[in-house]
């Protein structure tokens, strides 16, 4: 199965590189930007048990602090990256230790609150420009490449999220990757096994929440912005959508959700206007009652019975 997997990523790495000789890069570079949020989100979820209500946080957080420190600090790409992602890692470190006290709805209920906490910080705060959000950020240059060439930062955003995507799936077939499946399917036999519980489900939630940051970061990149959308828990409740459309605890689900999510809503914003809503939330609700596995899961499910029928 892990060398399907590998073929798989390779196989989808060769189609990016080929993508925006037949789709606009900009999108590819939005559907990218959220699969690594989704993906860093199904992280938690999919493989912890630990819903989040508000990890929107986390890519506001990011895109914010990437954008105030490119264009007012006027630090190197590079740096300002590393610091909107730190900085995510940081607050995830925060509300992560707040919010693990707590199981079940309780913790998806302190994530929303303190998530909502952070955001009305940014719609008070100054340097994040309120309603009108952070404009005019820079991209700058990376290792000699003008940023503000479509094509150089296409394949910086490619090598960003098949880098992150590569370290999401090492650290689920790594020991301590095992030891969060143990926590999401007994969490009481897991602690009778001697582990220290909560620190793992800390150290997966800054994890996550670094991720995050960094498609947030990206994304301030791609869009030259940063708004009071990124941090809004319509972002967190768009972030569960494409984890469980694609299939929530899959290698490759997040990545479907978030490619058919941000599809849909590119070319239905012009049609239908706020009806986008309605057709995203019917689209939850088709998704839970018809297919509970998600795009990938229920895929993978034919194919193990068609395989069983055959042997």
């Amino acid at each position: 199965m892990s060398r399907r997997i590998t073929i798989a990523y390779l196989f989808g790495l060769a189609l990016l590189l080929l993508a925006p000789t037949f789709i606009y890069p900009i999108l590819v570079m939005k559907v990218l930007c959220f699969a690594l949020f989704a993906c860093a989100f199904n992280l938690l979820l999919g493989y912890t048990g630990l819903l989040s209500f508000g990890h929107a946080v986390f890519l506001g957080t990011a895109a914010y602090v990437t954008g105030h420190a490119l264009k007012v600090w006027e630090l190197p790409t590079l740096a300002g990256l590393l610091v909107g992602t730190g900085a995510a890692a940081l607050l995830g470190w925060v509300i992560g230790s707040l919010a693990i006290r707590r199981q079940g709805i309780y913790f998806a209920m302190v994530t929303l609150a303190l998530a909502q906490m952070v955001f009305f910080f940014f719609l008070q705060a100054p340097f994040t420009g309120g309603e009108d959000g952070l404009q005019g950020v820079p991209r700058g240059t990376l290792f000699g490449l003008e940023l503000a060439d479509d094509m150089n930062l296409y394949y910086l955003v490619v090598a960003i999220f098949a880098g992150s995507f590569w370290l999401i799936q090492r650290t689920i077939h790594s020991p301590f990757g095992q030891i969060l499946k143990a926590i999401r399917e007994n969490e009481a036999r897991t602690i009778s096994l001697g582990y220290d519980v909560a620190k793992y489900k800390l150290l997966a939630f800054v994890l996550s929440a670094g991720l995050a940051g960094l498609a947030g970061a990206t994304k301030t990149l791609v869009f030259k912005f940063a708004t009071l959308t990124d941090a809004h828990w319509h972002t967190s409740g768009e972030v569960v959508l494409m984890t469980l459309l694609g299939g929530m605890g899959t290698v490759f689900g997040p990545l479907v959700g978030a490619t058919v999510i941000v599809t849909l809503q590119n070319e239905l914003a012009d049609k239908v206007g706020s009806l986008v809503t309605v057709i995203m939330g019917a689209i939850f609700v088709i998704c839970v009652l018809a297919f509970r596995r998600g795009i990938v899961g229920e895929s993978l499910a034919f194919y193990r019975r068609m395989i069983g029928q055959k042997t």
